[in-house]
C-alpha cells in the first residue's frame, strides 16, 4: 500500500487543482471600417485568396524564386525568429513542468565519530525513542540523533542510512497560478511562431522588392545607354558642323548638355544597380550564386495581376502579425489570472517512501521501510500591496496589448487599403505613360525627319529626344511601382507563408 503513495497523493493533487482566476477573454470589436476602399476593386471570384497563394506559385521568375529559397535558408533575420520560437517552447515546456511534482530517488549514508565524554542512558534511552516511526519497534529506523544507538560508549562511530523516492515543496494548483503561467508561456510560444511566419513574409516581400528594383535600374541603365548612344552620335555631327561654320554655338551647346545629362544619369544608375545586388546579398543571407537563372522581363515576376481582398475580418485569420498580437493578449490574459491567485492560499505538498536504517545490512528489508507526508499552507497576510501591485502591472499590461492588437489591425488595413488603391490606379497610369512613350517616340521620328530634310533647325529634334528619354525613364518607374504594389497586396493581406516553415511542428493546445 506504501508503494503507491505518492501515486495516490499525485492524484489527489490534480483532483484539488481546478480553479481558474483568469478572466474570460473576448476578442475586441475590429477597430476598422466593416469594407475595403470601394475604388480598391475585388478580383475574380475564382480566385484563391491571397493566404491560400503559395510564394512559389505567386512569383514566376526563376531567378527570383532562387533567391526567396537561399533567403529562407540563410537570412539571418529568419534564423534568430526561428531561434526565439525554440526559446519560447523551451520556456512553455519549463512552466509546463511545474504542474507535476519533481519526483526523485536519493540514498544517503551518514557517518559521525562520538564523543568520549560519556552520555547519559536516559537521554540516550530518550533520544533512540523520538527517532522512530513505528515500523515493527526496530531500533534506530528514524532520523535520530547522533549518539542514538550509542549511549554512554565513549567514542564511536554513528552510522545511518537511508534510500527512498519522493518529491519536496510540490505546489497544489488550487487557485491555477501554474496554470496560468503555463498557458501564458503556451501563448507566448505560439506568439513567437506566428512572428516567424511574419518575419517570413517580411523576408520574401524584400526579396522581392529589392530583386524588382534591381530590373528597374537595369532597364533604366538600358534606357539611358540607348540614348546616350544616340546622344552622342548627334553630338559628334554637331561638332564638325560647328566646326565647318554649318550649325551655331548655342545648338552645339545644346546638344551637349543632353550628353552631360545621359551620362550623369548612367553614373547613378550603375551605382544604383550595384547597390541593388549589395542589398540583396543581404536579402539572402550569402553571395550571389554564379549559376542563378537569367533574369524574366520586368513585369513579369508574379503570375497574378489581382488578388482576392476579401473583407477586413479576413486578416485576423491571414496576418500573422495580427496572430501574434492576439495570442501576446491572450498570455496577458493568462497572467492576470496568475497575479490574481497570488491573494489566496498557497498549499505545498512534501512527501518520501522509502527505507532507513543504522545498519546497511537490514537498510533493504521490510522491518527499514518508512514514509513522510509534509503539507504546508502559506496564507498572505500582510504583503504591502506587492500583489496588489503585481495584479495592477498584470491589468495594464493586458491593456496595453490591446491597444497594440487594435493599432496592429488598423495597421495592416490601411496597408491594405492603400495597396488597393494604388493597384487601380496604377494600371490607368501605366497605361497612359505607355501612350506617352508612343507619342513621344513618334514626336522624335517626325522631327529627325524634318531636320534631315532641312526644313527645321535640331532644337525641335532635340527637344523630342528629351521627351523621349523622360518618357521612358518614367514609363520603367510606373511599371516598377506597379509590380512592387502586388508585392504589397500580396504581403498585406497575408500571404506568403502558406508553407510550411522549416523546423516548425503542429502544436497542441496544453489543456
Amino acid at each position: 500500500m506504501r508503494r503507491n503513495l505518492l501515486l495516490s497523493l499525485v492524484a489527489s493533487a490534480t483532483l484539488l487543482a481546478g480553479c481558474d482566476l483568469s478572466p474570460d477573454y473576448h476578442r475586441p470589436v475590429l477597430p476598422t471600417a466593416p469594407t475595403y476602399p470601394a475604388n480598391g476593386a475585388s478580383a475574380r471570384p475564382t480566385m484563391p485568396p491571397a493566404q491560400s497563394i503559395a510564394w512559389e506559385a505567386f512569383f514566376t521568375d526563376a531567378r527570383l524564386r532562387r533567391l526567396i529559397g537561399i533567403a529562407l535558408r540563410d537570412n539571418r533575420d529568419l534564423r534568430t525568429a526561428v531561434i526565439q520560437v525554440a526559446q519560447a517552447q523551451a520556456q512553455f515546456r519549463l512552466a509546463r513542468a511545474d504542474l507535476f511534482p519533481s519526483i526523485g530517488l536519493q540514498g544517503s549514508a551518514n557517518y559521525q565519530g562520538l564523543s568520549d565524554s560519556g552520555l547519559v542512558g536516559s537521554s540516550a534511552s530518550s533520544s533512540a525513542g523520538s527517532a522512530g516511526v513505528g515500523n515493527g519497534g526496530s531500533a534506530g529506523t528514524g532520523a535520530g540523533s547522533g549518539s542514538s544507538g550509542f549511549a554512554g560508549q565513549g567514542g564511536g562511530t554513528f552510522r545511518y542510512y537511508q534510500a527512498g523516492v519522493g518529491f519536496s515543496s510540490y505546489e497544489i494548483d488550487l487557485f491555477g497560478r501554474l496554470r496560468n503561467l503555463s498557458r501564458q508561456a503556451f501563448e507566448t510560444w505560439l506568439a513567437q511562431r506566428e512572428n516567424q511566419r511574419a518575419v517570413q513574409i517580411t523576408v520574401i516581400g524584400t526579396v522581392a522588392s529589392d530583386y524588382i528594383a534591381w530590373l528597374a535600374d537595369r532597364e533604366q541603365l538600358k534606357v539611358t545607354l540607348d540614348t546616350l548612344g544616340a546622344q552622342s552620335a548627334t553630338l559628334r555631327l554637331t561638332q564638325a558642323e560647328f566646326d565647318h561654320g554649318a550649325t551655331t554655338l548655342l545648338t552645339l551647346r545644346q546638344v551637349q548638355t543632353s550628353v552631360e545629362t545621359a551620362r550623369a544619369n548612367l553614373a547613378q544608375y550603375q551605382r544604383q544597380v550595384a547597390q541593388d545586388i549589395n542589398a540583396l546579398v543581404l536579402d539572402i543571407g550569402a553571395p550571389l550564386p554564379a549559376d542563378l537563372p537569367p533574369p524574366a522581363p520586368l513585369g513579369s515576376q508574379t503570375l497574378l495581376a489581382d488578388i482576392p481582398a476579401g473583407l477586413p475580418s479576413d486578416l485576423l485569420t491571414q496576418r500573422p502579425d495580427i496572430m501574434q498580437a492576439e495570442h501576446t493578449l491572450l498570455a496577458a490574459n493568462a497572467n492576470i489570472g496568475a497575479a490574481r491567485a497570488a491573494f489566496f492560499p498557497q498549499l505545498t505538498l512534501t512527501a518520501s517512501d522509502g527505507l532507513q536504517s543504522l545498519q546497511f545490512n537490514k537498510l533493504f528489508t521490510s522491518a527499514a521501510t518508512t514514509w513522510t507526508v509534509a503539507p504546508a499552507l502559506t496564507v498572505p497576510i500582510f504583503t504591502w500591496g506587492k500583489n496588489r501591485a503585481n495584479l495592477d502591472i498584470a491589468k495594464t499590461q493586458a491593456d496595453a496589448d490591446v491597444a497594440a492588437y487594435e493599432k496592429t489591425i488598423q495597421t495592416a488595413f490601411r496597408e491594405v487599403s492603400d495597396a488597393l488603391v494604388a493597384r487601380a490606379t496604377y494600371r490607368d497610369q501605366t497605361a497612359a505613360q505607355q501612350r506617352d512613350v508612343n507619342a513621344a517616340s513618334d514626336y522624335y521620328r517626325l522631327a529627325k525627319m524634318r531636320f534631315d530634310a532641312g526644313v527645321d533647325t535640331y532644337l525641335t529634334t532635340l527637344d523630342a529626344q528629351r521627351s523621349l528619354y523622360a518618357a521612358q525613364q518614367t514609363l520603367v518607374s510606373v511599371r516598377e511601382a506597379q509590380l512592387q504594389n502586388l508585392v504589397t497586396v500580396y504581403r498585406a493581406l497575408g500571404g506568403g507563408w502558406t508553407r510550411p516553415v522549416a523546423g516548425t511542428k503542429p502544436v497542441a493546445s496544453p489543456g
